[in-house]
C-alpha cells in the first residue's frame, strides 16, 4: 500500500477514541434498559478500537517519516490563541495507543467475570470506556491542550472509578485524596501550558518544539519543570505517591488499569514527548533524575513492610515508575529505555493485578496476605501466570522485565562520572528490594501452610477471568525480548527521539546483567530465608524495627503531607472563614446595621403633629437669630 493510502487510512484514527467514548454514553444514557448487555458493549467497544489502533500501526510503518496529523476541526479560537482539535500518530502514540486499547480490552474482558454480581456492573464498564478513551485523547492529541483534556478526563474517570464503591468510607476517602493530590500537579501543567502561550504564541507540539530554542534558559527551567510537577502528580511519583497505594480501594480491575497501561504511564509519556524541551534544559533533566531515583528507591523499601496484597504491588507500581521518569531523565539514551520498559511494566503488572483480584475472588475479597498460604494447589492457573509475572518484574533472566530494567540501568551507569554509578548503584539496589518483596509476597500467598478464615473455601477464577491472565502472562514471558532483541523499539521511535547511537558502556553490558541478576538472586534468598523458613504469623508483629515501623508508615509520607500541607491549609481555611465572618460580612452587617439604626431613631421624629413641626421651626429661626447676633456683636 502506498503512502497516500496509508495515510488515508490513519485519517481514521479518532474512531479509536471515538469507539469508547461512544460506549461510555450509550451506557450513561441508556440507563436500566442496558443493564443486561451494558458490559458486553463495553468490552466490545474496546477492542474493536484495538483492532482499528493495529491496523493504524500496521499502516504507519509504510508512511514517510512515522507520523500523519489529523486535523479534525477548531477547538477553540479567541484572539491570537487558536487551537486546532487533531491528532498526531506518530511512533510514540502508536505505541501508547496499542498498549491502551489492548491491556485494557483484556482487563474489560476479566471484569465480566469480576463484577458478575455487582447490581451497578453497567455503570462500571461506561466509567471504563470513559477512562480509555481519555487517555486515548491524552496520547494521540496532537498539542497541549488536547493533552490536558484527555488528562483531565483520565482524572475525572479516576475518581469514578476509585469511588466506585462508595458506600465504604475508605473507597471514597481514597478518592477525594487521589483526586486533590492529582489537582495540585495539574496545576503545574496548566501553568507550563499558559507559559507555551505566553512566550510561543503556539501550544501545538510542532509549533512548541520548533520555537523553545529561543527561549531564555530561565523560562525553560521553569517549563520543564512545571511539566515534571503535572507527570509526578498523575504517575504517582515523590512527593505526589501518596493518592496511587490508597487507589486500591477501588475494584481490582480498576487498579490494573491505573496502574498498569494507562493513568500512571501519562506523566511517562508526557515527559517523553516533551523531549525537545527537556533536551535543552538539563537543570529540569536532572530533578527528573532525582525524582526518579527517589521514588524507585521509597517504592521498593516501602513495599517490603505492607502485608496487604494490593497495596505491595501498587507501591511497586511506584517503584517502576521510578525507574521509567529515571531513563527519561537521562535524555536521548534513556527515552526508548523507559518506553520499553513501561510496555513490559504494561503487561506483568497488569498480570499481577489481575491475579490479585483471582486470589482475592477466592478468598471472599481479603486482601490480608498472612490470612492466605498453601493457594498454589487451590488456584493452579492463578499461581502459574501469577509467578510468571513475578519472575517478570524481579527480572529473572530472559524474561521481560530482565531485557528492559537492565537496559535503564545501562543507561544509567553510561552517564559517566559520579552521578552515573550512583544513579546505577540506586537502581540496582532497587532491584533487589523489589525480588524480595515480591518473593515475600508469593511465599505468603501461596507457598506454606493454608492460614485461611473459617468458613472459606478457595476455588479457581471462571475461565472469563483467566483468560486475559493467561494472555498477559505470555507477554510477561516474551514481551522484552521481543522489544530489545527481536524488534528493536529504539529503532522504531527514531522519527520521534532520534535515531539510536552505539553507546559507549561504563560496565559491559554482560556485567551488567550478571551484578545485577546476582542483586536479585540475593533478594530472592533474603526473602526465602526471613519468611519462607519461618512460620508467617497471622497477626503482623507489633515489635519491630524503627525501619520496618517508618515503612509501614509509608516513611512518614502521609504524616509530613498533614503536618506541612493538610493541616496548614486547614487552618488558614479556617482563618479565612473568620476573617471573611468577622472582618468582611461584619463590615457589611455593622455598616447596615448603622445606617438601619440611625434612620429609625430619626423617624420617631415624625410624628405627624403640626405643632411638633412648629415648635421645630421656631426653634431653628432662634438658633439662625442668635447665630446672627453673635456674628454682629463680634
Amino acid at each position: 500500500m502506498d503512502t497516500v493510502a496509508a495515510e488515508g487510512l490513519l485519517s481514521a484514527s479518532w474512531l479509536v477514541i471515538a469507539l469508547p467514548l461512544a460506549g461510555a454514553a450509550v451506557l450513561l444514557l441508556g440507563g436500566r434498559r442496558t443493564d443486561r448487555w451494558g458490559h458486553l458493549l463495553g468490552t466490545a467497544t474496546v477492542v474493536v478500537a484495538f483492532a482499528v489502533a493495529l491496523l493504524c500501526t500496521v499502516q504507519l510503518a509504510g508512511v514517510d517519516g512515522r507520523a500523519v496529523d489529523v486535523d479534525l476541526f477548531t477547538f477553540l479560537s479567541a484572539g491570537q490563541l487558536d487551537v486546532q482539535a487533531g491528532l498526531l500518530v506518530d511512533p510514540l502514540s502508536a505505541t501508547f495507543m496499542l498498549l491502551i486499547t489492548g491491556v485494557g480490552a483484556l482487563i474489560h474482558v476479566y471484569s465480566i467475570g469480576y463484577m458478575a454480581h455487582d447490581p451497578r456492573r453497567r455503570r462500571f464498564f461506561a466509567y471504563l470506556n470513559l477512562f480509555v478513551a481519555a487517555m486515548l485523547l491524552l496520547v494521540l492529541g496532537d498539542n497541549y491542550v488536547a493533552l490536558y483534556v484527555g488528562w483531565e478526563g483520565v482524572g475525572l474517570a479516576s475518581y469514578l472509578l476509585i469511588a466506585f464503591w462508595h458506600d465504604r468510607p475508605a473507597a471514597a476517602t481514597a478518592a477525594k485524596k487521589a483526586f486533590v493530590m492529582n489537582r495540585v500537579g495539574d496545576v503545574g501543567l496548566a501553568l507550563a501550558i499558559f507559559v507555551m502561550f505566553a512566550q510561543l504564541g503556539t501550544v501545538s507540539y510542532e509549533g512548541v518544539f520548533g520555537g523553545v530554542g529561543a527561549l531564555a534558559g530561565g523560562t525553560l527551567t521553569a517549563l520543564g519543570l512545571l511539566l515534571l510537577l503535572g507527570a509526578c502528580g498523575k504517575s504517582g511519583q515523590f512527593p505526589l505517591q501518596a493518592w496511587l497505594p490508597d487507589a486500591m480501594e477501588g475494584p481490582t480491575p480498576v487498579s490494573a488499569l491505573i496502574h498498569a497501561a494507562t493513568m500512571v504511564t501519562a506523566g511517562v509519556y508526557l515527559i517523553a514527548r516533551s523531549a525537545p524541551i527537556y533536551d535543552l534544559t538539563p537543570t529540569a533533566r536532572t530533578v527528573v533524575l532525582a525524582v526518579g531515583a527517589v521514588t524507585l528507591l521509597y517504592g521498593a523499601v516501602v513495599g517490603c513492610a505492607y502485608d496487604d496484597i494490593k497495596k505491595v504491588l501498587a507501591y511497586s507500581t511506584v517503584s517502576q515508575i521510578g525507574y521509567m521518569f529515571l531513563a527519561v531523565g537521562l535524555g536521548p539514551v534513556g527515552y526508548a529505555a523507559a518506553i520499553a520498559h513501561l510496555l513490559t511494566h504494561g503487561f506483568f503488572k497488569a498480570g499481577l493485578f489481575l491475579g490479585a483480584g483471582s486470589v482475592m475472588h477466592a478468598m471472599d475479597d481479603q486482601v490480608d496476605m498472612r490470612r492466605f498460604g498453601g493457594l498454589a494447589r487451590k488456584l493452579p492457573v492463578t499461581f502459574v501466570t501469577f509467578g510468571l509475572g513475578y519472575l517478570a518484574l524481579i527480572g529473572f533472566p530472559f524474561l521481560s522485565g530482565y531485557w528492559t530494567k537492565d537496559a535503564i540501568i545501562e543507561a544509567a551507569l553510561d552517564r559517566g562520572g559520579w552521578s552515573g554509578w550512583l544513579l546505577g548503584a540506586v537502581a540496582v539496589v532497587g532491584a533487589g528490594l523489589t525480588a524480595f518483596y515480591m518473593t515475600r509476597l508469593m511465599i505468603m500467598t501461596f507457598l506454606g501452610r493454608p492460614r485461611w478464615t473459617p468458613g472459606v473455601h478457595p476455588h479457581e477464577s471462571p475461565s472469563v477471568m483467566t483468560a486475559p491472565m493467561v494472555v498477559l502472562s505470555i507477554g510477561s514471558v516474551a514481551a522484552g525480548f521481543l522489544l530489545v532483541v527481536l524488534f528493536p523499539l529504539d529503532e522504531w521511535l527514531a522519527p520521534v527521539f532520534g535515531a539510536p547511537e552505539e553507546a559507549e558502556h561504563v560496565v559491559a553490558p554482560a556485567v551488567v546483567g550478571v551484578v545485577v541478576t546476582a542483586v536479585m538472586a540475593v533478594g530472592v534468598l533474603a526473602a526465602w530465608l526471613f519468611v519462607g523458613r519461618r512460620e508467617v504469623p497471622e497477626v503482623a508483629p507489633a515489635r519491630v524495627s524503627p525501619v520496618v515501623r517508618a515503612a509501614r508508615r509509608s516513611l512518614y509520607a502521609d504524616a509530613v503531607n498533614e503536618s506541612l500541607f493538610m493541616r496548614p491549609g486547614q487552618w488558614l481555611t479556617r482563618a479565612l472563614v473568620w476573617v471573611d465572618n468577622r472582618g468582611v460580612d461584619g463590615a457589611v452587617n455593622g455598616l447596615a446595621a448603622t445606617l438601619g439604626g440611625s434612620s429609625s431613631r430619626l423617624g420617631r421624629a415624625q410624628t405627624g403633629f403640626v405643632r411638633s413641626y412648629a415648635l421645630g421651626m421656631l426653634g431653628g429661626a432662634v438658633v439662625v437669630a442668635g447665630a446672627l447676633l453673635a456674628v454682629t456683636a463680634g
